[in-house]
């Protein structure tokens, strides 16, 4: 059975990205994406439909998009889904679903002024290969993915 996890998303940052770093010093940052969708409804009326999605980025990839973007930036997203589970200090399973990027192209061009994305680079960033810390890094934050550590 064929299969294909890729999900392409552009939208604007909710919040400015939060960077922390694993132990073993590799950077991960955590950026909130809006996507909307406009489209008229059965009465003719035009409405608005807003998607929230946390989007995961590594690496130097990471550094880069906490250095130049800030909250309402507007990006080009290339992923894929990924489902983590933990167990919450209550004891409840939790599980969420998160787009882990592979390439990040900022939208807001350079001297744009104040606006958006205003000084950032109209540049890709794309991720580098996988790494074995990554996978458990995230076991060991069982979920925690507000926490900072440097």
């Amino acid at each position: 059975m064929a299969s294909l996890n890729k999900v392409l998303l552009i939208g604007n940052l909710t919040r400015d990205p939060e960077l922390r770093y694993t132990p073993q010093g590799t950077a991960v940052a955590n950026i909130g994406l809006a996507v909307s969708r406009k489209f008229k409804d059965k009465s003719g009326e035009l409405r608005e439909e807003v998607c929230f999605v946390t989007v995961v980025v590594w690496n130097k990839m990471a550094e880069t998009c906490n250095q130049y973007l800030h909250k309402g930036s507007p990006v080009f997203v290339e992923g894929r889904l990924m489902m983590r589970s933990w167990e919450d200090k209550e004891g409840k399973k939790r599980t969420v679903i998160e787009v882990r990027a592979e390439r990040v192209q900022f939208l807001g061009s350079k001297g744009a002024g104040t606006g958006a994305g205003a000084g950032a680079p109209a540049e890709e960033v794309t991720a580098a290969p996988e790494q074995s810390s990554e996978a458990a890094w995230l076991d060991e934050t069982q979920g925690d993915m507000h926490e900072t550590t440097q």
